[in-house]
């Protein structure tokens, strides 16, 4: 008997008539959502599997960072902030967009069954990313070295070991955009953001009770050590899975083409990642760490509320691009609509809540964090902008337009450090969040407008459905 039977009749049986027919609607719809295999049922799913990894590794980041802080003080924990900041925007970028290019194609090539092709671009992603990283690991060191001089002398070898952390980080994304590529939710999110950041710190713990001091140094290692057993163990697990979905054979390689496809999205992404952490760079150039990490833990707040765009971005852009490939022009019109309707509301309620609660929750970082509170009355705006209109930018690297969306990331950007470098003297910290906020508003409605133009895609919640475009 179909689950849906069951849970419709075990619910009638349980409770109250009354009651029972009162919530069987909403019975019904959850049914159709767990056992539906339509594109919007099982994107759903897909959307509430990476909703919960982002909750568990929110919650677990939230809880890493506190101890982090709490062990090491607000100085050296703003030198691991903005040390591991840096890193992690290396690495995400080393990539050059490869990683969301297997994302795009990979779909495709099965969709038309050229599993040659398949086999191809996937054998090449994990020796793309370890190369193109390596390279970048060597040029920071020796920009490292050549600007020594140019930052204060703690930073040093703090920036050191960050940077070894590199060709892990590129190699996780590649295996992150290999399970997206098909499906597979848990696979590609649960190690980059439950089991690293748990690894992370047990290894930091670990290193503390055998004698080690509670520097950012010692946080960086732990940090290198826990990413690099996560990818390893990532790559072996996404091996054997991927092998009984594509048995060996031949592989065809288009490396120009892919190339020639990564480059843009290595711009949208790299402006992207740039953009969410110009701040706290910014903070980190200009003010003393202990500035650094007062702001970086009201952001770790708020990521909180900001997990559910990334929740229903990582769900959708495989969907995004079957449905493209499909020729079925309004299912995907009205899948892209429903995803920024998926985006906002939940991201509006979590933010209400985090104002709500905010202050309790800086004060777990210790009593002179919670000076940041009223800096979250600031952010949310930008928060709630951005989820207003959705996952556009996948929508637009899905659908070849990834050009438009890099320029628009690009003025976005600009946007940001242009007012970070002239608020930030003038006001502080609220000059940065002021900053932050403007940028994201700017890049919500550009990247808004880019997609009722070029698909004819209504993606802001309140504005009335465009028409379908050709």
């Amino acid at each position: 008997m179909p689950a849906k039977f069951q849970i419709t009749s075990l619910a009638e049986k349980m409770l109250p008539a009354r009651l029972a027919a009162q919530l069987r609607p909403f019975l019904l719809r959850a049914e159709g959502l767990f056992s539906g295999d339509d594109e919007q049922a099982q994107a759903k799913r897909s959307s509430l599997i990476a909703f919960a990894i982002r909750i568990a590794g929110a919650a677990l980041a939230l809880l890493s960072q506190v101890v982090l802080a709490r062990l090491m003080g607000s100085f050296e924990f703003g030198i691991y902030v903005l040390v591991w900041t840096v890193t992690l925007i290396l690495g995400d970028l080393a990539c050059f967009g490869f990683h969301t290019t297997i994302i795009r194609y990979v779909p495709q090539y099965l969709q038309k069954h050229q599993t040659d092709d398949a086999r191809g671009i996937l054998r090449t992603g994990p020796v793309f990313a370890l190369i193109s990283a390596s390279i970048i690991t060597l040029i920071a060191i020796l920009v490292l070295n050549s600007l020594s001089t140019e930052f204060e002398p703690y930073y040093w070898p703090a920036f050191l070991i960050g940077v070894l952390c590199i060709p892990a980080i590129a190699l996780g994304n590649i295996s992150d955009g290999t399970a997206r590529s098909q499906g597979w939710i848990l696979s590609a999110l649960s190690p980059g953001y439950v089991l690293r950041p748990l690894m992370m710190l047990l290894i930091f713990v670990l290193l503390l009770l055998t004698g080690w001091e509670a520097q950012a140094t010692t946080a960086l290692i732990a940090a290198f050590s826990g990413t690099s057993l996560t990818v390893i163990g990532q790559q072996i697990f996404l091996r054997n899975r991927i092998s009984r979905v594509l048995p060996k054979g031949a592989s065809h390689y288009h490396l120009r083409e892919w190339i020639r496809v990564s480059l843009p999205i290595f711009l949208i992404e790299g402006f992207f990642f740039l953009l969410i952490n110009i701040d706290v760079l910014m903070v980190g150039r200009m003010m003393e760490p202990d500035s650094v990490a007062l702001y970086f833990a009201v952001t770790k707040v708020l990521a909180l509320a900001h997990f559910v765009y990334f929740a229903v971005k990582s769900s959708v852009a495989q969907r995004y691009s079957q449905l493209l490939h499909s020729g079925d022009t309004q299912a995907f019109q009205d899948f892209a609509r429903n995803s920024a309707r998926w985006t906002f509301w939940p991201t509006l309620l979590l933010g209400l809540l985090l104002l709500a609660g905010g202050w309790p929750l800086l004060a777990l970082f210790g009593h002179e964090f919670t000076q940041g509170y009223p800096l979250l009355f600031i952010l949310i705006f930008g928060v709630i902008a951005r989820a207003s209109v959705g996952p556009c930018e996948s929508l637009l690297s899905m659908s070849g337009n990834q050009n438009i969306c890099a320029l628009l990331y690009a003025l976005a950007l600009v946007v940001n450090v242009s007012l970070n470098l002239t608020l930030i003297p003038l006001l502080g910290l609220s000059g940065a969040a002021i900053a932050t906020v403007c940028a994201m508003a700017t890049e919500a409605a550009t990247l808004s407008y880019a997609v009722r133009k070029y698909l004819g895609i209504t993606m802001f919640v309140f504005c009335p459905s465009a028409k379908a475009s050709g």
